[in-house]
């Protein structure tokens, strides 16, 4: 049998009926890599002799009686997490010969759950981009089309997953790093709730890998099925030990419903400030007509849900100011005298996000008052539906674009361009407020490219998310490897 693109669930079976030995997979795992990556570019950091002498490991625990979560299966990290012996860069040339001496928690976590980590998985320079290519590492192409980006940030994984490079992958997202590869390659991505995934170890080089709460930022499970997801997050999530850890002990509620006719869905495929493609309308609609087929109450309006166009305006404001504090003084005082000459009349995109790189503390507060605002309106929403089901990018994967000034590149949606950073305002819909948020593969584009669409759900409830996913993949089919 053919071992690499079975799913998480179906190897830990397989390992578990004696079907198969962890050698066997790894070794499987390691020949199509060296096969096929070449071409791909997604394995960055390879570890194969390490991950061989993990899976004689875990064949060994396995014959005396031990069986993890994990046990013997063959997954990847993505390039930004600590590894022991490893570099990691980030994609900074300045970086490169940066070696961690401790694992990231995550990282911990999935070698207690008894996986064999195969190496690492590329990402754009310092995790900024919508693509994945940097200097030391080179480009990671996707794998439907080789002339088109794979994603960003966490690009690697998600090429990796769809060429059949290990079973899982964890990942990052701050703006879509998790969902627009997924979306991109055809594949499965969870963005949890903020905080509910520690995060130690996933902090640019040189470090210290300090156990901080990231605004915004999470780090999640990727995989080529759901069911996948929930068994990785189920590894990932709970608190830091070395802070909340101390005291609590993770329980997630279970997913609202079991059947698709039980839950209440509202689809949005537009947004009041970039449109939609066709190709994703046309996924995101696909997803509607299953849902109600399946008996699920199907909204397109709701005067609860939250105002998208400040949602965005916050998202960005939040997301730039982060970045920018780490600028070098002269270019924030020279970023400071840019904004002070914006008409206060300027509400576009632009003026957000040049205003939020120089907030001052004051600012960061009266915006993160108006972020809990939001967030009270997302709870009354939920109190009344259970998802939304909305695009994640307006596109599916676009062409290679390595200007080096991103304020000049332009996304093409259906003919017509639009600054590249504006097709963000999806992936921000669930991260302002934090919202779990999961993407699933939907269709096809004329041209073949994989669409997603991701289903975002109430904070802390990502059971809910998950299980709906789950069952749209037995309700519109899933993964499919490429070609």
């Amino acid at each position: 049998m053919e071992w690499n693109f079975p799913t998480a669930g179906q190897l830990a079976a397989a390992l578990r009926a004696g079907e198969v030995t962890s050698v066997e997979l790894t070794d499987e795992a390691i020949a199509r890599i060296e096969r096929d990556d070449d071409a791909l570019n997604a394995i960055c950091v390879r570890d194969f002799d390490r991950a061989r002498a993990a899976a004689r490991g875990a064949d060994q625990a396995r014959a005396h009686g031990a069986d993890r979560p994990l046990l013997g299966i063959p997954v990847t990290v993505k390039e930004s997490y600590d590894i022991a012996g490893l570099p990691t860069t980030w994609g900074m040339p300045h970086h490169r010969n940066h070696v961690p001496a401790e694992d990231a928690v995550q990282v911990s976590r999935l070698k207690a759950a008894g996986a064999v980590v195969l190496g690492k998985t590329n990402v754009p320079l310092g995790l900024q981009d919508i693509q994945s290519f940097n200097e030391i590492y080179g480009t990671t192409n996707n794998p439907w089309d080789h002339r088109r980006t794979s994603g960003g940030s966490s690009g690697g994984s998600a090429a990796a997953l769809a060429s059949g490079f290990g079973a899982l992958s964890i990942g990052s997202d701050l703006a879509g790093s998790l969902r627009t590869p997924a979306h991109f390659c055809g594949i499965y991505a969870h963005k949890p709730t903020l905080g509910l995934a520690p995060i130690r170890g996933m902090v640019p080089p040189p470090g210290p890998a300090l156990p901080v709460e990231h605004d915004l930022a999470v780090v999640g499970p990727m995989a080529r099925t759901a069911r996948d997801l929930t068994l990785l997050l189920d590894v990932m999530a709970g608190p830091d030990p070395l802070t909340s850890g101390a005291a609590y002990h993770l329980t997630l509620p279970p997913a609202r419903h079991e059947r698709l006719r039980d839950f209440r869905v509202l689809v949005l495929d537009d947004h009041p400030l970039i449109p939609t493609g066709s190709a994703v309308r046309a996924g995101v609609n696909r997803v509607a007509d299953a849902l109600a087929d399946g008996g699920a109450r199907v909204e397109r309006h709701s005067p609860l849900l939250p105002e998208l166009t400040e949602a965005a305006m916050l998202y960005r404001q939040f997301l730039f100011s982060g970045s920018a504090a780490h600028f070098p003084v002269e270019e924030h005082e020279q970023l400071r005298t840019r904004a002070a000459q914006l008409s206060p009349d300027d509400q576009s995109l632009d003026a957000a996000v040049l205003r939020g790189m120089v907030f001052s503390h004051r600012d960061w507060l009266q915006a993160n008052n108006r972020r809990e605002l939001h967030r009270h309106g997302w709870r009354r929403f939920f109190a009344e539906f259970d998802a939304v089901v909305c695009p994640i990018t307006p596109t599916p994967a676009f062409p290679h674009d390595h200007n080096p000034d991103p304020r000049r590149r332009r996304i093409d949606i259906d003919g017509a361009g639009y600054p590249y950073f504006d097709q963000l305002v999806w992936a921000g819909l669930p991260t302002m407020p934090g919202l779990p948020a999961t993407a699933i593969p939907a269709s096809r584009s004329p041209e073949g490219l994989p669409v997603g669409v991701q289903l975002v759900g109430p904070m802390f409830e990502d059971r809910t998310a998950l299980h709906l996913a789950e069952l749209l993949e037995q309700k519109i089919g899933g993964f499919r490897a490429p070609h």
